[in-house]
Order: C-alpha cells, then structure tokens, then sequence
C-alpha cells in the first residue's frame, strides 16, 4: 500500500487526512503547530517534525496550506519537502494558489525526479470529512490515473483539467462565481429583509425557484441562524478572490463582478469577520440595513 506523508491539518486536511487513514493507508503528517497533528496520531498517524521527514521515503506527498506565501516554507529549504522527496514520488498539492506558482512546484518536483499535480478542491468542511470533494487537477493523465485511488478515498469525483496548472486556474474560476453567488444571495436576503419580507420564506422560494443555487442550499440557514462557523473562511474566500483578480489582470481580461465581490469580502475582513464562515459577508448588508436578517421570520 502507498506511503503517504500529509502536510497541512487546517480546516481541510485534517479530515482528508484522517479519511485516508480510515482506508488503511500508512500517513505520516505535518503541521506547524503541533497541536492539531494530535488527533491525527491518535488515528494512528506518525507525526513528523518537519516537512522534509513527511515527505521522507513516501510514495505520494500531499500538502494543503492556505496561500502562495506558506507554500515556500513547506517546499523549499533544508528542512522542505523537497529536500526529503524520493525520487519517483508524486507530489499532490491540494492548496488554492496562483497558477504560476503551482508551475514553478511542477518543475522543482520534476527536477527532485518525481512528479507534480495541482488538485484543489472544492466542497468545504462538510465535503472533507464525508469523503466528498472534488478534485480538479492539472497535470499528466497518467499521474492523475495512478493517483485515483488516493482521489477516490478523499473524494467523489476527479476533474482533470489539462496540464500543470490548469487546475489552479479551474479552482480560480470557480471560487470566483462561488464568491459572486453568495453576494447575491446576500443582497436578495437583505432586500426582502429591509422590505419586511419573512426570510424563511422567502429562501424557500429561492430554492425552488430560478434564483436556486448551491449558495442558497448551503448558506441560507447559516444566515438566517446566524451561525457563521467556518466551514471555508471569509478571508480564504478573500484570498482566492484577490488570485483570481490578478490571473485576469495578467491576461488583460476585465472582470467586473470579480473586483465588486473581492471589494464586498475586502469589507467583511475589515470589519473583523475573516475568520468566520464566508457567508459572514452579509454581516457587511445587515450594517446597511440596520437589522439582522433573521429580524423577519414567520
């Protein structure tokens, strides 16, 4: 069975981690604070002290840290991955960063003498610990294949993209319209709220009507509840905005919905809701408003 090392226990990799331990797989896991590599050890998981003794002697490598700047140090120096990668092992990244960096890893893995896939993924928290992502990967079919059965553990359904970095780039796209449907969400419910509308009603005719959307069906109650537990953060959804705005500035595409909603979530975490789930941003229309949006309820 594949050695795996694990790099990265957030939000998301913890669970995806410990679902491959449930399959029986030997992982060896990192994270920078110690702290949150303890459940893991009790599942049955080594721990390493560094990134470079995860990634020793494993037949895959998987990191999932949380933007570009963490990358450096869990790939690079002495003590980086890639100091301790085997030759022949497959690095799978499942971070959402910049599809230029997810090209510079595939080179540095390739001259380390394995091979690199960008795979982010979608789904959040719930996703992670049923087992249910959704991998969008870039990079060669083979590799893809090879890996399926690690996919399959962790996920429901493998999307290869292209080559290396068109994953990133897939992920971009799609937090992208992610980030818009929750604004609209957010405004239609401040609309009928400020109008007096009951918002329990009227989400359920969002849902059975064309305004439906997996928003709607994953954050309506949140927002009604007012319960903002993270399941994926307001900053991280901040962060993939800001990627995703300047993937399009490069290739000189505008992308006005995309630099509305980075200004709206750009509010949100400068009012102090970054750590919060991202449907947090209605927080931002409830302050326009004057009332919270569960104030009108049947």
């Amino acid at each position: 069975m594949k050695k795996i090392g694990f790099i990265g226990l957030g939000t998301m990799g913890a669970p995806m981690a410990s679902n491959l331990l449930k399959q029986g797989y030997p992982v060896t896991v990192y994270n920078r604070s110690t702290a949150k590599a303890e459940a893991l050890s009790q599942e049955g998981a080594a721990v390493a002290l560094t990134p470079r003794e995860a990634a020793a002697g494993q037949d895959v490598v998987i990191t999932m840290v949380s933007d570009d700047s963490s990358i450096a140090a869990v790939y690079d120096g002495q003590d980086g991955l890639l100091a301790g990668l085997a030759e022949g092992a497959v690095v799978i990244d499942s971070s959402t960063i910049s599809p230029a960096l997810s090209k510079q890893l595939a080179e540095k893995v390739a001259a380390k003498g394995g091979s690199f896939l960008d795979a982010p993924v979608t789904g959040s928290k719930p996703a992670a610990i049923d087992g249910t992502l959704v991998f969008m990967v870039g990079g060669p079919a083979e590799t893809v294949e090879a890996q399926r059965d690690l996919f399959d553990t962790m996920g429901k359904k493998v999307l290869h993209m292209g080559d290396n970095g068109t994953g990133s780039i897939a992920k971009l796209a799609h937090n992208t319209i992610v980030g818009i449907n929750n604004l609209a969400l957010a405004e239609g419910f401040a609309m009928a709220s400020k109008a007096g509308l009951p918002v329990d009603t009227f989400l359920e005719l969002v849902q059975l009507g064309s305004a439906g959307s997996k928003a709607a069906d994953l954050k309506g109650l949140k927002i009604i509840e007012h319960n903002f537990d993270n399941q994926f953060s307001l900053a991280l959804m901040l962060k993939d905005l800001k990627l995703a705005s300047s993937l399009n500035d490069g290739a000189g595409m505008p992308s006005p919905m995309l630099n509305l909603a980075k200004s709206l979530f750009q509010a949100g975490q400068t009012q102090g809701y970054g750590d919060e789930d991202l449907s947090a941003v209605v927080k931002v229309y409830e302050q326009w408003i004057g009332h919270r949006i569960a104030d009108n309820q049947k």
